[in-house]
């Protein structure tokens, strides 16, 4: 099966600890887990600082499953979770692969911490999902909240820990299961 993960820090595996970029070792990173797992080639596009894009990419037509998880850079730039939503509809709705293969995950949100100083960026972490959960039944993609799933986050409130990936990535498989 051919696999993208397309998203942000979160999906290229960011090791927030590194200040230069750096990502955690691949069996630390939840596409890399789900690929171990499931014997899928994964291509990760996962990219550190990416905000929903206005153009979808040309993704292979071989693709079997799109998983996109996007939005949480886009709220720390100021964005409300509605303009975000609109963004990732317009988005999703570019993207040139049935319906079926596409899986929109809500991102889990924030917390308060280094990257995150304020109670609204959670609050709107929290209103992004229910917004990206009322998109994925508009669109009649398949959807999952992340946010149900416990995420462990570093100290900045936004990136995975280690154990975080780990998580994510068991969460992810019995969503997909």
């Amino acid at each position: 099966m051919n696999v993208i993960g397309f998203g942000d820090s979160n999906t290229y595996g960011y090791d927030p600890r590194s200040y230069f970029g750096g990502r955690y070792a691949s069996d630390n990173r939840w596409v890399d887990i789900l690929a171990a797992e499931t014997g899928w080639t994964i291509s990760n596009m996962g990219q550190n600082g990416r905000e929903i894009p206005s153009a979808a990419p040309a993704f292979p037509a071989d693709t079997d499953l799109l998983i996109v998880m996007l939005g949480t850079n886009d709220l720390l730039q100021g964005r409300s979770p509605e303009q975000a939503a609109e963004r990732l509809e317009r988005f999703l709705t570019a993207v040139p692969l049935g319906r079926s293969k596409i899986l929109l995950i809500a991102p889990p949100p924030v917390a308060l911490g280094a990257w995150v100083p304020s109670q609204q960026l959670f609050d709107n972490s929290h209103t992004f999902a229910r917004c990206c959960k009322a998109l994925a039944e508009h669109l009649g993609i398949r959807f999952a909240d992340a946010g149900r799933w416990g995420i462990p986050l570093a100290y900045d409130g936004v990136h995975f820990t280690e154990q975080g990936h780990k998580a994510f990535a068991t969460k992810l498989l019995e969503e997909l299961k």
